[in-house]
């Protein structure tokens, strides 16, 4: 994939390796400058947005050892420069950046021990070379702020590789990025706000964890074209539900109705209840009798009896793509070899308790590591659900959608997911695209379902979620013709 269809998210050393190969190419000192007035720049823009005004605001930076509080410091100098009144807090003054701080006393900065009451707070206490919790007077001084605070180039007191929060951190407003997106700014986005990068001139490797640009997406996704018919576009097979979760049945056999395969069969008990709310399916009560399908997905309130073990290992057997999610998770966690001498693409949709059956350990802290490791030693695509989804297959980066918010978290939306992906596996998509495209549009459904009545958004269930896929598919689509 090319750079304009990924954003890459690089790690700590992965950076700093970048910005050493950066300082042979440029003048000392002139990448922090950059980085600086980028800052400043986005400042000021808060400052007009939330006050008003420039001229005459006041601005508190919090100031840790090293580079993170040199770019601080040095933002400050241009702002004071621009008429804001600036008081910086040093939190360990014998190992402040001694260049940015004559900058700032030189545009008429101030140095004090409170932070005031200004209109906006500058978090520059640690970078990305920092780990674990703020230490005390930190987190004393952060939990005291009752304004935004604007981090530079991350929340202190959060992970950059891994955005594990073990104790107090700051939660910005906005985080503004040098060079390059990190891991945190989607691992730990709650606590990020909104990111804004500014470039330094840095020359990075290919990414070992990305996402994928909503654009991509929408030019990517399957749709007719003048030559095909049902069959071409993908028929995708449902083996979910039963009597006990008739609506898991309906829900993944809805995402791909709606993620628009051209046919979709449905295998199983819950064939009058689908047909009810998706009259186009075609229905049959068992596997063997269902048809040609390109793809299967399986699981779903399937339940885990012998005989449900039985049907996943039928399909299984294939040499068709395959979704496993929900209780089919289950049953491979008891059975692994279900798996035994399968070459076809198979994708797995855990959670994290799923995920942890699986496994025998919780994905955390290193949830990126963790599905990495699932994917490669089972040589499968793995999806683990969260709000920072991830999606690893062998060979490919680690994929990451950030929903934007946990509206999807509800009971239901994971059997659309799976349906959703199945359909994309019919249509002929690489399966570490298709589980990451159809994260996207199934985040971006709940989003619009979520705030369809009120701007600050509402609890959905999963039935107005699905009802929104084909409008979160129309939006990213729009977004690849503009």
């Amino acid at each position: 994939m090319t750079a304009a269809e990924l954003r890459g998210y690089f790690t700590a050393d992965e950076v700093r390796a970048a910005e050493a190969e950066l300082f042979t190419r440029v003048p000392a000192g002139m990448p922090m400058r950059r980085a600086a007035f980028g800052l400043a720049e986005v400042v000021l823009r808060e400052l007009r947005e939330r006050t008003g005004a420039v001229a005459g605001r006041s601005v508190t930076l919090l100031v840790g050892s090293g580079d993170n509080g040199g770019d601080a410091l040095w933002a400050g100098s241009f702002l004071r420069r621009r008429g804001v009144a600036v008081r910086a807090v040093l939190l360990s003054p014998e190992r402040v950046h001694a260049e940015g701080l004559a900058a700032l006393r030189r545009a008429g900065g101030r140095v004090g021990a409170e932070v005031g009451a200004p209109d906006l707070v500058i978090d520059g206490i640690v970078g990305i070379s920092g780990r674990g919790p703020l230490r005390p007077k930190a987190a004393e001084i952060v939990a005291g702020v009752r304004v935004p605070v604007i981090s530079v180039d991350l929340p202190s007191g959060v992970d950059p590789d891994t955005g594990v929060v073990s104790g107090p951190a700051v939660r910005a407003a906005v985080t503004v990025a040098f060079g390059a997106y990190k891991p945190v700014h989607a691992l730990a986005a709650p606590y990020c706000g909104r990111i804004e990068l500014v470039p330094i001139g840095l020359r990075l490797p290919a990414p070992n964890l990305a996402a994928l640009e909503p654009q991509s997406i929408g030019a990517g996704w399957p749709v007719p074209t003048s030559t095909d018919d049902k069959y071409t576009q993908g028929v995708t097979g449902v083996c979910a539900g039963s009597s006990t979760y008739p609506g898991a049945a309906i829900l993944c056999t809805g995402g791909a109705v709606a993620a628009t395969s051209g046919m979709v069969r449905y295998a199983g008990t819950g064939a009058a209840q689908v047909l009810a709310h998706f009259p186009e399916v075609v229905a049959a009560p068992s596997i063997s009798e269902t048809g040609r399908v390109q793809s299967w997905v399986f699981g779903p309130g399937a339940g885990t009896d012998s005989a449900t073990r039985d049907r996943l290992a039928e399909i299984l057997a294939t040499d068709l793509p395959v979704v496993v999610d929900a209780d089919g998770l289950t049953l491979l966690a008891a059975d692994p070899g279900l798996l035994n001498g399968r070459v076809a693409p198979t994708v797995l949709t855990p959670h994290a308790g799923e995920f942890a059956r699986l496994t025998g350990a919780d994905p955390a802290p290193d949830r990126v590591a963790a599905v990495r490791k699932l994917a490669d030693s089972w040589q499968v695509t793995v999806l683990l659900k969260g709000r920072a989804t991830l999606v690893a297959a062998p060979g490919h980066p680690v994929f990451v959608n950030e929903a934007g918010g946990s509206w999807a978290a509800t009971a239901g939306s994971g059997d659309i997911l799976s349906g959703v992906i199945a359909a994309l596996l019919a249509a002929g998509r690489d399966p570490a695209w298709s589980a990451a495209a159809a994260a996207r549009v199934h985040a971006l459904s709940a989003n619009l379902a979520a705030h369809a009545t009120t701007a600050a958004g509402a609890p959905i269930s999963a039935s107005p979620l699905l009802a929104n896929l084909r409008n979160a598919i129309g939006t990213l689509r729009d977004l690849a013709a503009a």
